[in-house]
């Protein structure tokens, strides 16, 4: 019943409802409700989690699984690889990991990235953390997941530039290395491929999950978050904002216009690139605000570098509210408990294979 007088609520504005979890566990001395599952024997004491909250957020999983997308540990252990390894850019110089830092929350704290001889692209490179959960990939969802962004990178002019997928899969195959991790990873007399390539990168993203103390919050220990944080979090959702930043994500679930009640200059017109339909100028992929007070500058441009005053932005141009200081930094202290913290060995930057003899050099031209 809550579930549905929540949506009605809600139903005049465009949103994008991602499945919600089930009912939490029952904090110490609150009577269970009949679904709930059994009370842990050191359930931490606080108040309980906020059913509303429950109705529109849920924990992130432990993996972020697809259905037409395997998940193996050959993969993931060449996808790692794969994902540090500078070769596949033209020059030697740039991987996946320059611009989604791993050791920095996915990002590299830019407005824009450099790439291939010091070259910007328009947008901003937001975080590779909890990413295959989104809708879709890159800030105008011009890919469907994270197997398919993994390929445009390597082959965008700007960024690392290798000139073709043909070129890059012979820097692949004359690596020694790589030929036995492929043949380990994918079935098939001739493994080493670009779509495996891109397979394995993302069988390595689906795992890089960063489960925080909203997680916990959400799965029952009421005192996971501070009062201040708690008291962030009701404002957060009484703003409004939870209409796009929901789900698991807390974003990353729809599209949503920059400017939706009051108009947001930008020469980007966002999706509309993607699709040619003047509908959509404007509209941006809604980011996931999980880990974001780490994950700086912020918007499609990385034109603001102030979490606070992206907040007071956004709920000037989407919601029509003008928030004081004191509630910004209410909803900002919320934010802090959204920061989780990857697993140290599984991001820890893998030994490479050794060049071929006929691995071809950089090329910084």
């Amino acid at each position: 019943m809550l579930r549905s007088l929540l949506v009605a609520a809600l139903a005049a504005v465009p949103l994008l409802l991602v499945a919600c979890s089930g009912d939490p566990e029952p904090a110490p001395e609150l009577e269970a409700r009949p679904e709930a599952t059994p009370e842990p024997e050191a359930t931490p004491e606080g108040p309980a989690p906020d059913p509303t909250h429950l109705a529109v957020f849920e924990p992130l999983p432990a993996e972020m699984t697809a259905d037409d997308h395997q998940i193996t540990e050959e993969r993931i252990t060449l996808g790692r690889m794969l994902y540090f390894d500078a070769r596949l850019s033209k020059n030697h110089d740039i991987s996946c990991n320059s611009c989604h830092q791993l050791d920095r929350f996915g990002v590299d704290g830019e407005a824009t990235s450099p790439g291939h001889e010091g070259q910007r692209g328009d947008r901003n490179s937001p975080t590779v953390y909890n990413a295959a959960l989104h809708i879709a990939q890159f800030w105008d969802g011009r890919e469907p997941d994270v197997e398919a962004q993994a390929k445009g990178p390597i082959l965008n002019p700007v960024e690392m530039a290798m000139p073709s997928e043909e070129a890059t899969v012979a820097v692949l195959k004359s690596i020694p290395g790589y030929v036995e991790a492929f043949g380990a990873a994918f079935e098939g007399d001739d493994p080493v491929t670009y779509d495996n390539m891109a397979e394995a990168i993302g069988a390595f993203e689906r795992r890089l999950v960063t489960p925080d103390r909203f997680d916990r919050y959400l799965q029952g220990e009421g005192a996971a978050l501070t009062p201040e944080e708690r008291a962030g979090l009701d404002l957060f959702v009484s703003t409004g904002c939870m209409t796009c930043h929901m789900g698991a994500g807390l974003g990353g679930g729809m599209y949503q216009k920059l400017g939706l009640v009051k108009p947001y200059e930008t020469a980007d017109t966002g999706r509309h690139k993607v699709t040619g339909n003047d509908v959509d100028k404007y509209f941006f992929k809604v980011p996931s605000l999980r880990n974001i007070t780490k994950t700086g500058p912020y918007l499609h441009d990385g034109s603001v570098a102030d979490l606070g005053e992206t907040v007071k932005l956004m709920a000037e141009y989407e919601l029509g509210k003008e928030l004081t200081d004191e509630e910004v930094a209410s909803i900002v202290a919320f934010f802090g408990a959204l920061e989780g913290t990857p697993d140290a060995a599984y991001i820890r930057q893998p030994e490479l294979p050794e060049s071929g003899p006929d691995t071809p050099g950089p090329d910084p031209g």
